[in-house]
């Protein structure tokens, strides 16, 4: 825990001070709670994938084939992870998008559960299970966050 407060404090020192303060804020906000109560602040299917790192299935989602504007929050925090304008259709029935709103909102951890190797997603605020980074998505970056719907919750843009 030390190392990591010392990696935060060095992170933040390097900032600018309007990012300094809007990167503290964010920081601040790091949720931690038991098991227990994740389980009583969340549905059974969202416990399952958000805590336990289940998989909802292909194309069955309600994000999958979502086509409204706005911003994808984490499901358990509340924290704005993707914007609408950068989902995409993978085909790969879930929902994909090639940049999250800042890289620091997304953990990355190494996965190699089912045989493979592959890097398992996470909110950075609550550390809650979202899906995994794949390195074969559209350009401009390359990447492909394939995203649990039920990791996810939508706030639509005021068009007014």
């Amino acid at each position: 825990m030390k190392h990591l407060n010392f990696i935060l404090i060095t992170c933040l020192l390097s900032l600018t001070p309007a990012q300094n303060q809007q990167e503290e804020k964010l920081m601040t906000k790091i949720i931690h709670k038991t098991e227990s109560e994740w389980q009583t602040c969340l549905t059974p299917q969202e416990y399952k994938v958000l805590r336990q790192k289940s998989t909802e299935l292909a194309f069955s989602g309600k994000y999958y084939k979502h086509d409204l504007q706005g911003i994808y929050v984490c499901a358990a925090c509340g924290l704005e992870l993707f914007q609408s304008d950068r989902k995409y259709d993978s085909g790969s029935g879930w929902p994909s998008f090639w940049e999250a709103i800042d890289q620091k909102r997304i953990v990355e951890r190494k996965d190699d559960t089912f045989g493979m190797t592959r890097i398992e997603i996470a909110c950075g605020r609550c550390s809650s299970h979202l899906g995994h980074l794949f390195p074969d998505g559209p350009k401009p970056t390359g990447d492909r966050y394939c995203v649990n719907s039920v990791s996810l919750d939508f706030k639509e843009i005021d068009k007014t």
